[in-house]
């Protein structure tokens, strides 16, 4: 079945994927291209419409980012922002300029003609996010200004004859108000998108391809029990059937009892499951080592070599199944995106892999869809529910070097943490929630004696996304609770931080 399509143009910004998220939220179809081969994919498919991206360049500098002109006379609607509203606004003959003062975060936004498509009926003043050191100072010929900053003199651009929207802002973070129904006009009331999009046509979209891709072949899982590799093996198991076999590698690194319930989830099932215990092994390959790019890397390369061995006991396998998804791909800086920190499922393999491909049947998708994708897989609520564990586990919740002790006493206090939560109802509206022991220890007193121990940090977060992420204001007798329960009952730590900040600036996790 053919759908409705949208191409986003990817000009390298970290936001570009949740453009398309959005897009897709509003059940139209769409697909990310970078903008070197946007043209010919547009010509091939001739969308609905086009968005262009954000991006970190400025369009103005030799060798910036740009589309050919000729994408402009095809007759389709093209909503640029904040880069690809400069870009646009350049191409067609503006004056773009750096910014006399840059924007950053929440801006308050007047909207001097808010009967446009875009805007009709919305407030007149719309926070939104900004994110730009350079601004539209002319608009081409065609074009109105339909909104402004005080100092930023374009915030948005219309010409309604052509269909072509410029946004200095970013529509598709969840911070800028009545952002996502922008989008939605664009999709619908400028484009003319019916919304035939559904995660249930995705589902089978997605095991006729991986059913393509593998073919006669044998494929090896990652099963850590989470979300995604659930997900995965549900979908794997659709596509192959008997031709799948799922390993779960115990490194060491999960959290208080879960090795053993994601073997007795898994274990008793038709799929070949096979438990790892090789905590000693990954133990020892991290030890000594603090930095956390490097222990992300070591856990993606012995995780590798922990499945080649394993692969060899079970006979010729020819294809590694993964649950990579799309913040790992845009974090991990592919293509012209700046990288934030690499994913063992991305950045952190090994240049040698003794398999024939790699299967990611989740690349495209944000956790929400994953989430959606399992339910319509025929997944139980608690597993689909499950709470995001990045794939190092408890290495990147150890601020430092790594030791047994350490991971137990954050094994302890995490789930005292998790337990409370859940015992206060908070479970479901906070979207992740974890403890994170810091290297940094302090002075307190315990029992009138002098105590010098670690300090734990909580960190609590709600997203729709985990592209963008609001600190949780967890009631303070929770916390208090919270608190008292794990200086009491876990020994070694003394203190109790609470993280409020928001992603962006800082990222879900601390490393």
């Amino acid at each position: 079945m053919a759908h409705q399509t949208i191409i986003v143009v990817d000009f390298g910004g970290q936001y570009n994927q949740l453009i398309a998220r959005r897009v897709r939220e509003c059940k139209v179809y769409c697909e990310v291209v970078p903008y070197t081969k946007a043209l010919q994919v547009i010509k091939q498919k001739q969308p609905q419409g086009i968005i262009f991206t954000g991006g970190p360049a400025s369009v103005y500098e030799p060798g910036a980012p740009a589309i050919e002109s000729e994408v402009f006379n095809l007759g389709i609607p093209v909503l640029g922002i904040c880069y690809g509203a400069q870009l646009m606004a350049q191409a067609l003959g503006g004056k773009v300029a750096p910014a006399s003062l840059r924007e950053y975060g929440k801006t308050l936004v007047d909207f001097d003609n808010a009967e446009g498509a875009l805007f009709a009926g919305l407030p007149k003043q719309n926070n939104v996010w900004m994110s730009h050191g350079v601004m539209i100072e002319e608009v081409p010929a065609g074009f109105s200004v339909t909104a402004h900053t005080p100092s930023c003199p374009v915030a948005v651009m219309e010409d309604t004859q052509r269909h072509f929207y410029g946004l200095q802002y970013h529509p598709e973070v969840t911070h800028t108000e009545n952002g996502t129904e922008m989008l939605r006009r664009f999709l619908y009331d400028v484009c003319g998108c019916t919304g035939d999009w559904t995660m249930g046509d995705y589902a089978k979209t997605a095991i006729e391809t991986v059913r393509a891709q593998i073919g006669d072949g044998k494929v090896l899982l990652a099963l850590s029990g989470g979300v995604d590799s659930s997900v995965v093996a549900a979908l794997l198991a659709k596509a192959v059937g008997p031709r799948l076999s799922c390993i779960f590698v115990d490194h060491g690194l999960m959290r208080k009892n879960e090795g053993d319930e994601i073997e007795q989830v898994f274990g008793n099932g038709d799929m070949h499951f096979v438990r790892v215990n090789a905590a000693d092994r990954f133990l020892s390959k991290l030890a000594g080592v603090d930095d956390p790019e490097t222990k992300r890397k070591i856990i993606g390369e012995e995780f590798i070599r922990v499945f080649e061995d394993e692969a060899k006991k079970i006979g010729k396998v020819d294809f590694l199944a993964q649950g990579t998804i799309y913040p790992d791909v845009i974090e991990s800086g592919e293509g012209d995106a700046k990288v934030i920190k690499s994913h063992h499922n991305v950045g952190g393999l090994p240049a040698h892999v003794d398999f024939k491909e790699i299967v990611e049947p989740l690349r495209l998708l944000f956790k929400d869809e994953v989430r959606q994708l399992g339910k319509e897989l025929g997944l139980p609520d608690y597993l689909v529910n499950r709470q995001p564990f990045p794939g190092p586990g408890l290495a990147i919740r150890v601020i430092g070097d790594i030791t047994v002790e350490k991971l137990d006493l954050l094994r302890d206090a995490d789930a005292i943490f998790r337990e409370e939560i859940a015992l206060a109802g908070l479970d479901k509206s906070i979207h992740q929630y974890f403890a994170v022991l810091t290297n940094m220890r302090s002075v307190g007193v315990m029992g009138d004696s002098r105590t010098y121990d670690y300090t734990l940090a909580l960190r609590g977060v709600t997203t729709s996304d985990f592209m963008t992420a609001d600190w949780a204001r967890i009631p303070y007798d929770i916390l208090e609770k919270i608190s008292g329960r794990i200086v009491n009952e876990v020994p070694h730590i003394n203190r109790i931080v609470y993280d409020i900040t928001s992603k962006p600036p800082s990222t879900i996790e601390w490393e």
